[in-house]
């Protein structure tokens, strides 16, 4: 088991594969483990690095609350510790608004910027969303319902019930469990309250901004407002697909990011085919 560091707090990380470095950041209930279908694929010509941030996973759980600022710092201590002055970053949801606080302060280190299903700005609704988790997590099964259907396009919903009852099963014990609650109601309040709108326009990276065409949670206008702000992104939407993209389609979503940062090229002259 691979951990560093981090203002006294233990944090988990994995290196798989060999090549230019590529970081995936975790979406809010994400670990490690989240990623194991994508790992071959997203490792077979790069260096993969995945870990989990504070109060995910197997990294150490804070006592108070935080900003989520602190997050990207845990995201440029790893690159520190691992010696890697830039980075293809890819950040899903909870990951992709850290990869925006990451690159506001050390764009320099982002050599391509890859956000799916996030925000730059939570405004009172989505504030509201996240507190009523937080409501809810006093009981295992009201939590279980309050947080995990929303993350999914009802047709993906509706024609995987039986997985997602398999899915509850597996989660309900994992919503008992104290020490992981403190850490998702703290992930939580961390999210609340962001608005980076003003200020992202800075971030001249490449970047490559997806969209959920179902996304009920951080629907495409949250990241549209993000691709219009940024000088230098491209904007795809995911049809039929729901929050949580890299369950829902994960062929594309792996194509989406292996494509994008592999293109080395940045500006094409347009042939005329007459």
């Amino acid at each position: 088991m691979a951990t560093f560091l981090f203002e006294g707090k233990s944090i988990y990380y994995e290196v798989h594969g060999t090549g230019e470095p590529l970081v995936m950041l975790n979406g809010i209930m994400m670990s490690c483990p989240s990623w194991a279908e994508f790992i071959e694929p997203l490792s077979a010509n790069r260096q993969l690095i995945l870990f989990d941030f504070l109060d995910q996973g197997r990294s150490a759980r804070m006592e108070e609350d935080y900003a989520q600022e602190l997050q990207a710092e845990v995201v440029r201590a790893l690159l520190d510790y691992l010696a890697l002055e830039q980075v293809d970053l890819v950040g899903i949801s909870y990951g992709g608004m850290v990869a925006q606080h990451f690159a506001l302060k050390y764009q320099h280190r982002i050599r391509r910027l890859v956000l799916f299903n996030t925000t730059a700005s939570t405004g009172h609704k989505v504030d509201d969303v996240f507190l009523s988790w937080n409501q809810a997590a006093d009981d295992p099964n009201d939590y279980y319902l309050t947080t995990i259907p929303i993350v999914y396009s009802t047709d993906f919903y509706n024609e995987n019930y039986s997985w997602m009852e398999f899915v509850r099963s597996r989660l309900l014990p994992v919503f008992e469990d104290e020490s992981f609650m403190g850490g998702m109601k703290r992930l939580a309040k961390s999210i609340c309250y962001v608005d980076l709108l003003d200020r992202i326009g800075t971030i001249t990276v490449p970047t490559l901004v997806v969209s959920s065409g179902d996304d009920a949670l951080l629907p495409p206008a949250e990241q549209e407002k993000i691709a219009r702000r940024l000088p230098n992104s491209e904007y795809v939407v995911m049809p039929n697909c729901g929050h949580a993209s890299m369950n829902e389609h994960p062929l594309l979503f792996t194509t989406l990011i292996l494509g994008f940062i592999s293109t080395t090229k940045t500006k094409f002259r347009i042939v005329s085919s007459k």
